[in-house]
């Protein structure tokens, strides 16, 4: 039998099928090959009776590197059309659906010594055979009665390795290799409590199980979507099928685990890239075999190794995490619609702020929409005051906090409550410049000012991650006069600290969740009460259920709204709404603050009032004036290289035969432009882009001819093409 196999090398050169030849092996299964003078792994991904290749070139499969076919028949097509897709290199595309740490052998399954009482084991016996004062052996076997299995490693820390060896040696105890499985969110479990649904929620469940399709289920915020997915899943379960659940944030899963595994128990698994080497492998190896039926993590869970799908849910749907804008590139919503249609399940897009694309094409119909209108128990949206800063200012206040949130922090500790204060920008102070010649601290690597980070006491490039030392004096004039820029989240621990020096502050953002756990660990203590304010960044804005929180205040709520982005308006009302979102979700009535330098701005004042229609509305009809999705697709060409000629060389034949193309297509294209990027270089490579506006009706058509474009590379620059792209940066 011939295979064809693709070689776990990621390279356009050998971006193509190979024939071998082997016996008994299944499409999808992993292969160790001969590939030159070397053996490397490979995937099969077809077979036939005949090769079109010399029968004297063709090679022999070495073996099988796994006990189970990795791959199935649905995830093997799934790649073929995130290949065309997305102009993916055919093993980009493969290493998407296994744990990388299955590559080269670097994660096997975990073997433990398993002790137990030997066959045939007689308790008089044993008894007769210890001596008097073996209490240690004696508690062994005590323990073992009771328990029937331990690991070795338990009872030699616990009672001796000596204990457990004499016992050996007199085989009154046996011994077994064991697979161990290594579970991530140990602990987490509490007890299940039964909710009653709301009329809207069972309305909502009703419709989603009644047929497949795809489904937005728009619900403000506190709304109980998360319930609505778990029935939904609980059905899916019951009729034998599995489910996928994807949340945006890494540090969202432990809250949605701790649901779902009081719900579900064993039948959850959880995929994302926190978790160790063997915790993914285990978890994934348990979705594979059936052990497990409900996958639950970010983006990556959506390549789950799951069979007969029921539900597919995607939370917080607009969140730009959803699209991978790293290689390889893909948009997870579109790869959920094609499990979906496989599968013929549902598909759930839950948001209280969902795309404007995903909202349009409800409103005309393209996909159900299914909404939730209150809160659970009827509880009221927050209050939201929006507080004028540039008056602040006028009334003598150049604090970073208006008086009325200082105030507000300051009750809401005495009451005992929670706060939680968003600022998206970590750090202490976004750049450090001199005051007398105007140097300003760059990254010599990247485009972009350093940022100072008080804690460490050095600048960082928050592109690149380098570090340097604070300078005392000017590098360039040498000047004393050092100033800092704008406020980071840093700075406002400090500041809270300032006029509150006994309240316990915690502080979430990219810098502190670095850790293994780290997310957990912080959500967990602010869950407890062990601090009463919890100051962060986005990670803090979305998802979170803490019942005594009952102040949010939001810094510089405007800082969004002016980047030079076609979805700046939406991205901010999201943001806000969310944020806004985690006050007053309990008994008690919720309140947020919203400083802003912009207070009459369209886009603040219906995130105050959560009026999303309102602004899909006026926002969707400025997107079809100006073009712009869903009325037309961005594509943008990124190229990167050391060597910026090289970049301009290359970019210059790729726009010449652009606008060929755009003299073919005339009015499909909308615009067409060549220009350096907003951050010109990143980690020392400079970066180029092409920016372009497609009709929508024949975008598919014409990327395949960008495609080919793109693959006329021969200076080795990097090139990426990017729809709808998330980041213009």
């Amino acid at each position: 039998m011939i295979y064809e196999v693709i070689v776990d090398i990621s390279n356009s050169q050998v971006d193509r099928v190979f024939d071998y030849r082997g016996e008994g092996y299944e499409i999808g299964c992993r292969v160790e090959v001969p590939f030159g003078s070397k053996r490397i792994e490979g995937f099969i991904v077809g077979q036939k009776s005949e090769s079109d290749v010399d029968e004297s070139k063709i090679k022999e499969i070495v073996r099988p590197l796994d006990d189970f076919c990795a791959l199935s028949r649905e995830l093997l097509e799934l790649c073929g059309f995130m290949r065309k897709k997305y102009h993916l290199r055919q093993v980009d595309a493969l290493r998407l659906c296994i744990p990388a740490q299955m590559r080269n052998g670097r994660v096997k399954p975990l073997f433990k010594t398993e002790i137990s009482l030997a066959d045939g084991f007689d308790a008089q016996v044993a008894a007769a055979s210890l001596k008097a004062g073996a209490f240690r052996q004696k508690q062994i076997i005590e323990r073992l009665q009771k328990e029937k299995t331990v690991l070795s490693e338990i009872l030699g820390r616990e009672y001796g390795a000596a204990a457990l060896n004499a016992l050996k040696k007199k085989g009154i105890v046996a011994s077994r290799e064991v697979t161990v499985r290594r579970t991530p969110y140990r602990g987490l479990e509490s007890e299940s409590v039964a909710h009653i649904l709301t009329e809207e929620q069972q309305n909502a469940v009703f419709r989603i199980e009644s047929a497949s399709g795809v489904y937005l289920l728009h619900g403000v915020t506190g709304s109980g979507k998360t319930e609505v997915y778990m029935r939904v899943i609980e059905d899916a379960v019951k009729n034998n099928k599995t489910a996928v659940m994807l949340v945006p944030e890494i540090s969202l899963t432990p809250n949605v685990m701790r649901l779902f595994r009081n719900r579900f128990k064993d039948k959850v698994a959880l995929l994302h890239s926190g978790l160790s080497a063997g915790e993914r492998f285990d978890e994934w190896h348990r979705l594979k075999t059936g052990e497990a039926m409900i996958a639950v993590g970010a983006r990556s869970a959506i390549f789950a190794p799951l069979k007969n799908i029921g539900v597919i849910i995607i939370d917080e749907e607009h969140d730009g995490s959803y699209f991978s804008e790293s290689n390889p590139r893909y948009d997870t919503q579109e790869v959920a619609e094609f499990r979906r249609a496989y599968n013929d399940c549902a598909l759930v897009l839950g948001s209280a702020t969902p795309s404007l694309k995903t909202y349009y094409n409800a409103s005309k119909g393209k996909i159900n929409l299914i909404e939730l209108k209150n809160r659970i128990n009827n509880r009221p949206l927050p209050q939201v005051d929006i507080v004028d800063m540039a008056a602040e200012v006028r009334a003598g206040n150049k604090e970073l906090f208006s008086r009325q949130l200082k105030e507000e922090l300051q009750k809401t500790v005495e009451e005992g409550h929670q706060a939680i204060l968003f600022l998206n920008r970590r750090g202490y102070s976004s750049f450090v410049m001199c005051s007398k010649c105007g140097y300003v601290a760059k990254c010599p690597n990247c485009d972009v000012s350093l940022t100072y980070h008080r804690d460490e006491d050095v600048l960082k490039c928050h592109y690149c991650g380098k570090m340097f030392r604070l300078f005392k004096t000017c590098p360039a004039c040498k000047s004393a006069f050092i100033r800092q820029g704008r406020v980071g989240d840093q700075q406002v621990v400090e500041y809270i600290r300032s006029f509150l020096p006994d309240v316990k502050v915690l502080r979430m953002d990219a810098d502190t969740t670095q850790g293994k756990d780290s997310h957990r660990k912080i959500l967990e203590a602010f869950g407890r009460g062990e601090a009463s304010v919890l100051v962060g960044t986005q990670m803090i804005a979305k998802g979170h259920d803490f019942p005594r929180v009952t102040l949010v205040g939001i810094l510089e709520g405007d800082q969004s709204l002016y980047y030079s982005d076609y979805m700046a308006a939406e991205k901010t009302f999201q943001l806000l709404t969310q944020v806004a979102g985690r006050s007053g979700r309990d008994k008690s009535a919720g309140k947020v603050v919203l400083q802003t330098y912009n207070p009459r701005h369209y886009c603040l004042r219906l995130a105050a009032s959560q009026d999303y229609v309102s602004f899909f509305k006026r926002e969707i009809a400025l997107r079809e004036a100006t073009g712009f999705p869903p009325f037309a697709t961005v594509v943008r060409l990124l190229y990167s290289d050391e060597n910026g000629e090289k970049c301009i060389e290359l970019l210059n034949r790729h726009y010449s035969e652009i606008e060929r193309l755009k003299n073919v297509y005339g009015e499909d294209f909308l615009f067409l432009q060549k220009m350096r990027c907003p951050v010109k270089r990143i980690d020392k490579k400079y970066r180029f882009q092409i920016l372009m506006r497609l009709s929508a009706g024949k975008t598919d058509e014409i990327m395949q001819r960008i495609y080919e474009i793109c693959d006329k590379n021969e200076k080795k620059v990097t090139v990426f093409a990017e729809v709808n792209p998330q980041n213009m940066s």
